[in-house]
């Protein structure tokens, strides 16, 4: 009897110690790029010869590290694991460009529903609140923010004028349902309808996003804060740019990565997009498009209706 008392409390402390061990470690994300598709989604007609210059998919590595409480978001490279391990694991890459196309970090404080977001501008190191929602206007992903400002540029002087009125948002719930990383997620689709002119012709502008969320890890989170409607989002798909979780491993994980760097100095919403229109009124000698760099996160079909 006695032994299988000291076998059962074993086994219980087995249990527990697994249970623990999955509050923390490391989810892999790509994000991939087709430049020549996310073209042809902003109306912008391509020669063949242009299409054979483009390379064919541009894949960027992130790393969502997160605890029982915290959790940090940013670009990794393969080279050295990032609590220090070796053995060819994803080592993170401090890359805080503020401004078009920088990529940033962001970190969660589950507890209160904390974000923060952490960037470079003109070399200092600044902390920003934001939050998990469903943003209007916000169509730029991660790496590959320069590329879709630059198709965007162009197709509002071709094919597709949009016009400067307020667009409209629809989030539709999907019965779809699959597995990622072995978790039940569920599918949401983001619906930005924008009115623009398509060779003079007034027609609306729909850009479909899918949101694949699980609520099977417990906390809140995903790879665009402003793509966001409930739980763990684990993919993002759209034509010519999506993001995939690609591995979970659990492991400890040290409070330092999950939490924001303490120089980084206080900004808001409102003085980050004064600091970003003064910046570009310099650059451009006050004709230039106005407003910040969006953050990470969104992917773009446009549908012609």
């Amino acid at each position: 009897m006695k032994k299988i008392l000291i076998a059962f409390v074993g086994l219980f402390t087995l249990a527990l110690t697994a249970q623990a061990q999955k509050k923390s470690g490391a989810i892999q994300f790509e994000t991939t790029l087709d430049p020549a598709a996310m073209a042809s989604a902003n109306g912008i007609q391509l020669s063949e010869e242009m299409k054979a210059r483009m390379p064919k998919s541009v894949k960027t590595n992130f790393e969502l590290l997160f605890t029982a409480t915290n959790a940090s978001y940013m670009p990794v490279e393969d080279n050295e694991d990032s609590n220090g391990g070796g053995g060819g694991g994803m080592g993170r890459m401090m890359m805080r460009f503020g401004g078009a196309g920088g990529a940033r970090e962001y970190y969660y404080s589950f507890a209160d529903q904390k974000l923060t977001e952490v960037f470079d501008l003109m070399d200092t190191t600044y902390a920003m609140p934001s939050k998990l929602t469903v943003a209007l206007g916000n169509q730029n992903f991660n790496m590959g923010n320069r590329q879709n400002n630059n198709a965007n540029a162009t197709a509002n002087n071709s094919a597709v004028q949009f016009l400067p009125v307020p667009p409209t948002q629809e989030i539709v719930k999907s019965d779809e349902t699959k597995k990622i990383l072995g978790f039940n997620c569920n599918k949401v689709i983001v619906k930005t309808i924008r009115k623009a002119k398509v060779l003079d012709v007034e027609r609306d502008i729909v850009d479909e996003t899918a949101l694949w969320y699980t609520n099977d890890l417990g906390f809140n989170f995903s790879p665009n804060p402003n793509l966001w409607t409930e739980g763990t989002v684990l993919a993002i798909e759209n034509k010519g740019n999506s993001t995939l979780a690609k591995s979970i491993e659990y492991r400890g994980v040290s409070s330092k990565d999950v939490t924001a760097p303490k120089k980084a100095l206080p900004i808001t919403a409102d003085q980050y997009k004064a600091k970003m229109e003064a910046m570009m009124k310099r650059f451009s000698g006050g004709q230039g498009r106005q407003g910040g760099a969006a953050p990470a996160g969104q992917v773009r079909n446009i549908v012609i209706n």
